[in-house]
Formats: structure tokens, C-alpha cells, sequence
């Protein structure tokens, strides 16, 4: 099984792969076959005898890492021993063997960003300064600092200039005690965490440098200061990697990614062979030249101009609607007509630069029955309910976490108040609240031990236990009566018991996928799970930020908001944030196989008020409009046209959602519809026909619960109903 044909790969995936010792970097453009390229170096490598274990590879996503890890156990034997991951599990698994090192247990939690937020908030409390004003600030540099690779000191005095720094260092430094002492780790301290393991221990280092003998990386230009000070780590010994990335996609500088990392191994490792993969395997050739046009606007660039032997295609489609609500009935007429010519719900993507732009879309495809999900909302694993269950079981795998101590103390109700709290802290002194109550030695007053004893007793209790993380998680949920704490009654105490199944299911599911699993092991599998891991399910449209849709393809894609202020966003100032919007806009694009839909508002309600929109430079820059981009005047007739010298782009909302009208209205009879008809939408229920628009092709119909709705009568799933 593990002998290996190449021929399948084109001639300058060939030449890269063939590449096996030494610094290779790969360029590869969107869509060009760098997945593809990087399963088959790994099991070329195994089919040249190298050990699986001496190989590792890196990926962005948890849905990346597991594509990659089915293909190479397809590919060839004993492929499940590559050490396949993305940067954050890598090293919480280096961690969870070395962080002992550093001064704390194994079982150390790892804090979502809401927990760190509430030890901030809990810092900014005692040293009575306001949250409204400390507190994004802190986080803001918390953030920034750790993906420097400096120390406190030394990022102090580089940011010397800002105002109240030494204040916002102090607040910080107490943060860093904060977590050491409930033994837990932020999502940036897994990354800065083991690259200090590595430099203040040579042993450690050698083990996985000299370990590693071949190192993958994917979406390179996606890589951080500190990720790519631990990538030349691990490089230190063979210094065999391997990268594959594109600038033209690095969209994450906001969270301190750093395209020029692509640019910086050239100098970390001048031997580097350089290979351009231009080939193209999604897109029609018509998506291809305009997303080439658009991005030759940037200049911090390798120079590649991505190509396909796939045919022409449908060419891209761009609108102007009159509103926001216009725009989100276009969209929604468009995916109906596709479904009816059988395309599926999965096909669809609605992609947006702002989460703010999705109320009417979300609307107009529930008007129109069209199955959906938005992707970078309310996550299952953020519920209250939900972060109750975790909260518990941490307690069980890390006894000094506060902050998941806190969270459940008086959670179901248990009269412990703030009072209890304060006594509580202070007779802990530096030991941990769990611990502190569950001592035989705790000097309490009778009425608080009576409201602890019944927690300390179901904690003891299941501690002894000794079952599968499954049948545990059960327990817990069982003995501390975390259902009893809702109303089966109501609509919302319904659905936290359903979610508290779910989750109980879902931790059933990874241990039957993970039998040697560890309650611990389940705990960093969630909290490492981000929202892009469900993206693309079967049976929905999906809705989602460009950003979210990083490494992932479509049949057919919508932008939408494309407006000056929009997308390109209003804070991008400088000639470098520009770029990376453009990056953006590219793509959001090159997600698409088969076609794209453009669409831009004439006014636009957001913020709280409606102003009139100009088009995005992007539609120019893509081939559509001539225009140059202006100062939106408060005059509405000097905004006639928009300054297009291409008039002809512009065209009537009404003609473009309806422009298959005839072959819809001679299958979908709307004749049957009348004023004051009762009818039922599966969605909203029954309502009445108020109106009729003169054409005979829109009704405004009043539904019992929601008001009136706007439907298009040729695809609104209605019944009319029989008086």
C-alpha cells in the first residue's frame, strides 16, 4: 500500500514534492491543490521509508487537520502515526507532557474568552477602576503582547507611548499570577507557553526538534510572530519544512497574523527553494480573471496569476438594490430558483464582511422556507447552560480552576452570595475555593457549611468514581440536578434540557470515536472547536463573514454590502489595511466553483440610521464599474448614477429578480391568490392577504404573531386556506 505514483499531481506539484530535503516554500493560489499537494508529500515521504512518526504537519482548522488525517490513512499504511494538528493542539499536547517545566500541573485548564474576561473583570474590581473603561483595553493588549514573543518589560517599554501603560502592565502581570494560580492557560498562552518551554529548556527542545525530521505547514501566510519562532524551533535540528501558503489570502493580521513571515524564511533559511503553484482546480475561468484583476491591486505580493483548464463559465453577476431588504430578496428569489433546477441547500454561501448584515437575509429565507445556518453567531458551546456542564467538569480535572468554581457554586441555587463569597476567599488565603470548601479543617459558620454540604458530598461522591467520560459526564448532570434547575414547562426551559442531551450525546459520539479518551482530553477537544469546524453542513445555505469561510468552496456564492465603508471596511485606513481587505475580497470570491453574485444597496439602514451608499472600489477594481469613489453628499441628486460611466451595470431591481418571469409564471400559477384570502406559511402560520401589488406578483400578508410580511407569491410556500 505504500508504494507511491506521483502522476496524479501536475508538473510543479511534482517539482515541489520531489523537493524532499531542505527548506521548500510553495506559493500556491486559491483552489490550486495545495491540500492535495501536501497528503501526497506526506505519503511519499512514508513510501520512501520515512518514519510516520518523525513527520509532522500543521494545519489552521480542526476540520483541515481532519481531512488531511483521513486522506493519508487512505493514502498509505500506519498513516494515523503522523503527528497531524493545528498550532493550538500541538501544543497543548507538548504541554500536557513538559508544562511541569514551567511550574504547573498536567491537568491545567485552558481558559475560553470569556474566562479571561472574568479575571480581568475581577482584577479591575478590586482595584476599583471601571470596567467600561479598562477592560477591552487590557484584553486588547493582553492579546498583542503575547504575540510579540517579548516579556512584559520589554513590551512596556515599547509601548512606552501609550497612555496609562504602566497601569495596563500592572493589570496584566496580575492576570499572568491570576491564571498561574488556578493552574489554567489562555488560547495565546498555549503558543507562548511551549515556545518558552523550548528556550528555557535546550533537552525539551532537542526531544521534538530532532524528533521532527520533516515539518508541513498549511496557510503559512497565516502564522504569527510566535508560531513561526516555534516553527523555526522545531526546524533547528533537520531543518527540513516545508510551507505552503498564498499572501494573496492572509486576512488575520487583526489577531497578529503576518503574511511577511512568507518573505522572513527566505532569510531564516537561504537556502529555500521557491515553487509557484498557478493551476487552478475550483473556479470557472471567468471567476479566475476577475479575481486576478482585483488582486494585481496589491502590491506586498509574489507576482502569479492564477489560471484553469476549466471552461469558461457563467459570468459573475453584480446588482445594485435599492436596500438593504431588496438585496436579501434578491439573494433569497436566486437560491429558490436554483433549488427548483436542483441545486442543493449546501451549494449556497452568503458572505458578508460585517455579522451586522444579516437580519434580512435571515428573514427573506425563512419567508421563502429556505433551510439555513449563520456561522460566527451564539455557539452551542457559549449557551449558559452549556458552560455550566463544563464549568462542573473542570472542577473534576483541574481542582484549582476559580473560575469554573465560581461559575457553578451557586449554580442550581444554593444561597451563596456575594457575602459567602468574600468569607469564602478570604479564609482560602492562597489555596483554591474547591479545595478550601472541601477541607475538614474549614472554619465556616454553620448556615454556610449547611448550603455547601450538599455541593462538597456530590463532589467527594463523584470523585470516587471510576467510569467512562461519557457515563461521568451523565453523572454529573444527574447528582448536582442540573436539569431540575429549568422549567420543562416553558419554551425556554425546554430547550436548555434539550441542549443539556445534546450534550450529553456529543460527548457519547467522541468517546465512541476516542475510546482511550480522558474527560480532560474532551474538555481541550471544545474548547480547541471552532465555529469555522461546522461550516459547509449538508442540507443549509450558509451564511457567514468571509473570514469564517478561510480554506473552504462553494457551487455558487453571494457577497453582499459591497459599499465604501462596508467592504472595504470604514477604519481601513492605510494603504496596508486597504490591502488586506482586498485579500479579503479575493477570497471571498475565489470560494466560488461555478458563479458569483455581487450585490450593493443604493441606501442602507445600519447603525441605527439610513444613509445612502456608494459602491465599493472592488467593483471597479473587479471589472464592473468605472467610477472613482467620492464623499457621500447629503444631497441625494448628487448621487444620481453614482458617478458610473457604465450605466448599463446599473439595472431595475425588478427586472433582474424576475428575469426567468416567464417560465416561473407559466408553472406557478399566482392568479389563484386573492385580497383577503387566509393562507399558511410554514414558518409564520396562518395570516391574511391584505394586499396585492398591481403586477400580481407580490402580497403584503398579515400573519397572526408576526405582522405583515412582503412575500413573492411565485415562490412563497403558502396553502391557501378553505373558509
Amino acid at each position: 500500500m505504500n508504494s507511491f505514483d506521483i502522476s496524479s499531481l501536475n508538473d510543479e506539484q511534482q517539482k515541489a514534492l520531489l523537493q524532499t530535503e531542505g527548506a521548500v516554500l510553495v506559493t500556491a493560489g486559491a483552489g490550486s491543490g495545495k491540500t492535495r499537494l501536501l497528503t501526497h508529500r506526506i505519503a511519499f515521504l512514508i513510501s520512501k521509508g520515512v518514519d510516520p512518526f518523525n513527520i509532522l504537519a500543521i494545519t489552521f482548522t480542526n476540520k483541515a487537520t481532519r481531512e488531511m488525517l483521513e486522506r493519508v490513512e487512505k493514502m498509505c499504511d500506519d498513516g494515523d502515526k503522523v503527528w497531524i494538528s493545528t498550532f493550538h493542539s500541538m501544543c497543548a499536547k507538548i504541554l500536557r507532557m513538559e508544562i511541569e517545566r514551567l511550574g504547573y500541573s498536567r491537568s491545567f485548564t485552558i481558559y475560553a474568552e470569556d474566562d479571561s474576561e472574568k479575571v480581568v473583570k475581577e482584577i479591575l474590581n478590586e482595584m476599583s477602576l471601571a470596567e467600561d473603561k479598562w477592560k477591552r483595553n487590557v484584553l486588547f493588549h493582553l492579546s498583542n503582547w503575547k504575540n510579540t514573543a517579548t516579556t512584559l518589560s520589554e513590551y512596556e517599554e515599547a509601548m512606552h507611548d501609550v497612555v496609562d501603560i504602566k497601569k495596563i502592565v500592572k493589570i496584566m502581570a496580575e492576570y499572568e499570577n491570576r491564571l498561574k494560580k488556578n493552574n489554567a492557560l489562555d488560547f495565546d498562552d498555549l503558543l507562548i507557553k511551549t515556545l518558552q518551554l523550548f528556550k528555557q529548556n535546550d533537552d525539551v527542545l532537542y526531544k521534538y526538534a530532532n524528533r521532527f525530521r520533516y515539518i508541513l505547514v498549511d496557510e503559512f501566510q497565516d502564522t504569527n510572530t510566535v508560531q513561526y519562532e516555534l516553527l523555526k524551533a522545531l526546524a533547528s535540528v533537520h531543518g527540513n519544512i516545508f510551507v505552503v501558503g498564498d499572501e494573496d489570502q492572509c486576512i488575520y493580521s487583526w489577531r497578529g497574523a503576518n503574511f511577511k513571515n512568507i518573505f522572513m524564511l527566505k532569510k531564516d533559511f537561504p537556502d529555500v527553494k521557491i515553487f509557484k503553484l498557478e493551476r487552478n482546480y475550483r473556479s470557472s475561468k471567468s471567476i479566475l480573471d476577475r479575481a486576478n484583476k482585483l488582486i494585481a491591486n496589491n502590491s506586498s505580493r509574489y507576482d502569479k496569476k492564477l489560471w484553469t483548464e476549466k471552461a469558461e463559465g457563467d459570468a459573475p453577476v453584480i446588482y445594485n438594490a435599492l436596500d438593504e431588504r431588496d438585496e436579501a430578496l434578491f439573494v433569497a428569489s436566486k437560491i429558490e430558483n436554483m433549488l427548483r433546477l436542483g441545486a442543493k441547500p449546501s451549494d449556497f454561501a452568503i458572505l458578508m464582511r460585517l455579522n451586522a448584515l444579516t437580519r434580512n437575509l435571515e428573514e427573506a429565507l425563512l419567508s421563502y422556507n429556505i433551510p439555513h445556518k449563520i456561522y460566527g453567531g451564539f455557539k452551542f458551546y457559549e449557551r449558559a447552560e452549556i458552560k455550566n456542564v463544563i464549568s462542573y467538569l473542570r472542577l473534576f480535572v483541574n481542582p484549582d480552576d476559580d473560575v469554573a468554581f465560581l461559575r457553578v457554586i451557586n449554580f442550581p441555587k444554593r444561597g451563596i452570595g456575594d457575602s459567602a463569597i468574600k468569607k469564602l476567599k478570604d479564609l482560602a488565603g492562597g489555596q483554591s475555593l474547591l479545595k478550601t470548601v472541601l477541607s475538614d479543617e474549614l472554619s465556616l459558620d454553620s448556615q454556610l457549611r449547611n448550603k455547601l454540604r450538599s455541593f462538597v458530598e456530590t463532589y467527594k461522591f463523584l470523585s470516587d468514581l471510576s467510569i467512562k467520560p461519557d457515563d461521568f459526564v451523565c453523572e454529573v448532570i444527574d447528582k448536582f440536578k442540573l436539569r431540575d434547575a429549568y422549567d420543562f414547562k416553558t419554551e425556554d426551559g425546554l430547550n436548555k434540557i434539550m441542549n443539556l442531551s445534546a450534550f450529553e450525546a456529543g460527548v457519547k459520539e467522541y468517546v465512541k470515536l476516542n475510546e482511550n479518551a480522558t474527560l480532560s482530553d474532551y474538555l481541550e477537544n471544545i474548547t480547541l472547536t471552532t465555529d469555522a469546524d461546522a461550516i459547509g453542513e449538508e442540507g443549509f445555505v450558509t451564511i457567514a463573514t468571509v473570514h469564517a469561510v478561510k480554506g473552504l468552496e462553494f457551487k455558487y456564492v453571494f457577497i453582499i454590502g459591497l459599499e465604501e465603508g462596508i467592504f472595504p471596511i470604514s477604519r481601513s485606513n492605510s494603504s496596508d489595511d486597504l490591502e488586506e481587505e482586498r485579500r479579503l475580497m479575493y477570497v471571498a470570491v475565489t470560494r466560488a466553483e461555478e458563479k458569483v453574485f455581487l450585490t450593493h444597496c443604493t441606501k442602507r439602514f445600519l447603525y441605527g440610521k439610513t444613509s445612502y451608499q456608494i459602491p465599493s472600489r472592488f467593483c471597479k477594481e473587479l471589472g464592473f464599474y468605472d467610477f472613482k469613489p467620492f464623499k457621500i453628499s447629503e444631497n441625494r441628486d448628487a448621487l444620481d448614477g453614482f458617478g458610473f460611466n457604465n450605466s448599463k451595470n446599473n439595472f431595475d431591481f425588478k427586472t433582474q429578480v424576475f428575469e426567468n418571469k416567464s417560465q416561473i409564471s407559466a408553472k406557478y400559477d399566482v392568479s389563484k391568490y386573492k385580497e383577503m384570502q387566509k393562507v399558511r406559511h410554514p414558518k409564520f402560520g396562518e395570516g391574511v392577504i391584505e394586499k396585492i401589488s398591481s403586477d400580481g406578483l407580490v402580497a403584503d400578508i398579515n400573519f397572526v404573531g408576526f405582522g405583515i410580511k412582503s412575500l413573492m407569491l411565485e415562490i412563497a410556500p403558502l396553502t391557501i386556506l378553505e373558509d
